[in-house]
């Protein structure tokens, strides 16, 4: 049945104006970027299928032209609009922690990292460099790795904090198995990050730990 059929109340758009997108469920949200349906699929069965096939939200961010496109009324251009409201998305949050003290907004933080390297199929070895009260200064991806694991120098992550004049740093990296419990390898990095950058006086607030959208932080688990 077509969206265009279904009772007012229940079409996505009219949703949207009744009660605001938060009231919207994710394949819902997801086909009103479709628009449009295939045949014999409304926009909602569409949306589910992609989220059935990539798992998440972010697992359709993060999936290739290709990937994309091998789904039956995606394409190229749909492929196209989709990185663009992603890298939107992020640009957002990106404000939201710019410019403040990223410690008053620690959700942002999570939902920036989330986006960012989620659900990457590779791990990824982020710092997030503040100055003295904070504030954002720059966000780099310092280090990418394989499957398994990633190769991090700490001589490397000194010369970059130095260069960006930082006082402080935030670290975050992904799990590609979907399971964010760190590791002990994650602990030992984390101390040897943490004394390399005393010794110039910069202090480790957190290092995150990201599988999707599942976020662990070394500071609230007390291992920092």
């Amino acid at each position: 049945m077509a969206i265009t059929d279904w009772p007012e109340g229940e079409r996505p758009r009219e949703k949207v104006l009744a009660a605001g997108a938060m009231a919207l469920s994710d394949a819902e949200l997801l086909a009103i970027f479709l628009r449009t349906g295939v045949a014999g699929k409304s926009a909602v069965d569409l949306a589910r299928d992609l989220l059935t096939r990539f798992s998440s939200l972010n697992g359709i961010f993060a999936a290739s032209v290709d990937e994309i496109c091998q789904v039956h009324g995606m394409g190229v251009s749909k492929f196209v609009q989709l990185q663009a409201i992603f890298e939107m998305s992020r640009r957002a949050l990106l404000e939201q922690m710019q410019g403040r003290d990223v410690l008053t907004s620690p959700q942002a933080v999570r939902q920036y990292l989330s986006l960012r390297i989620g659900a990457l199929p590779r791990e990824v070895f982020m710092g997030i460099f503040l100055d003295s009260q904070h504030r954002v200064l720059a966000i780099e991806e310092l280090f990418r790795g394989t499957l398994a694991q990633t190769s991090v120098y700490p001589r490397e992550v000194v010369k970059c904090a130095l260069r960006h004049n930082a006082a402080a740093m935030i670290f975050a990296h992904n799990h590609p198995s979907g399971v964010a419990e760190p590791s002990q390898a994650d602990r030992d990095l984390t101390q040897a990050l943490k004394a390399a950058l005393n010794l110039i006086d910069i202090r480790v607030l957190d290092h995150f730990v990201v599988a999707g959208n599942q976020i662990v932080s070394f500071s609230e688990r007390g291992l920092l």
